[in-house]
């Protein structure tokens, strides 16, 4: 749904989390930017976007956030930013360096899998730390099957274990993938140079083309990709694919297009064409920063 113009006192007092009272003093003391029409108040959201972004990072004037969505690659969201023409661009190098860089105010939206160093919880651990103080908040986008994409005539592989002596294509360092994988080794008790490593890809279809080609046996990929490819897939967990996002932005046109075609029809039945998503929740709130 797309944000109107104006938010009335009671909308206005759920984004911001406050009583209707405390509107009407922050109205009073010409704190926040309103208007009176037929003696009912009303809050222009651009004046109030300004004032949220001034009010929660500090006074000083900074560049607005490129309309840019960073972080993981995914084959979905790619599809919804295309379809949904929402204006925004994307450049995606993995989870942590999409973290880093929304931190650094080089876009307004992130998109996360990221696993906690004890192996229970996707992404709000990390998101909560390094987000700290920031005007965020982490919305849920899919539950995504992720396992082994092997090549068409690779055979004996099970399981992590089961890569002793053959070639895989790894992911950036500290990708969501890469950390995944690195924590999976671990537990199958495989250590990295058990493995002949190929070039590193950069994205999820990259990775599987280049087993697609006959160029490695295995890669840490997901099921909607391997399907693409019509390549065998062995299920080891399913992740959590997160969508970080800037508050203030998240009411612009560009971040309200798109997220309210992610809840279409369309979208859903893009997912269970593509196999290997479950959006139930989608755009709901997993943090609140």
């Amino acid at each position: 749904m797309i944000e109107p113009e104006f938010l009335t006192v009671p909308e206005l007092a759920e984004l911001l989390r406050i009583k209707e009272r405390k509107v009407y003093d922050l109205a009073a003391s010409g704190e926040v930017p309103c208007t009176r029409a037929t003696g009912k108040l009303l809050f222009p959201s651009r004046g109030v976007r300004g004032w949220l972004e001034a009010h929660s990072e500090g006074m000083v004037v900074k560049p607005p956030r490129p309309a840019v969505v960073l972080g993981s690659h995914d084959p979905l969201l790619d599809w919804a930013i295309r379809e949904s023409r929402c204006g925004l661009a994307s450049y995606v190098d993995g989870s942590t360096d999409g973290l880093r860089r929304f931190v650094a105010r080089e876009g307004v939206a992130a998109g996360l899998h990221l696993l906690d160093a004890e192996g229970r919880e996707w992404n709000t651990p990390l998101v909560a730390r390094a987000c700290a103080g920031q005007n965020a908040v982490l919305l849920r986008f899919a539950t995504r099957a992720r396992g082994l994409v092997l090549g068409r005539d690779v055979s004996g592989v099970s399981g992590i274990e089961d890569l002793t002596g053959r070639r895989v294509v790894p992911r950036q360092v500290e990708s969501g993938s890469d950390v995944l994988f690195r924590q999976l080794a671990v537990k199958a008790g495989l250590g990295m140079e058990a493995m002949t490593l190929t070039e590193v890809a950069r994205t999820e279809t990259e990775a599987v083309q280049v087993v697609a080609r006959g160029e490695a046996d295995a890669t840490l990929g997901l099921e909607t990709v391997a399907r693409d490819f019509g390549l065998p897939f062995v299920p080891l967990v399913e992740e959590r694919f997160d969508l970080l996002v800037h508050r203030p932005a998240y009411f612009d046109t560009a971040l309200q297009r798109l997220m309210a075609f992610c809840q279409s029809e369309a979208m859903a039945a893009r997912a269970e064409k593509m196999g290997g998503y479950d959006l139930t929740g989608i755009g709901t709130v997993r943090w609140n920063g």
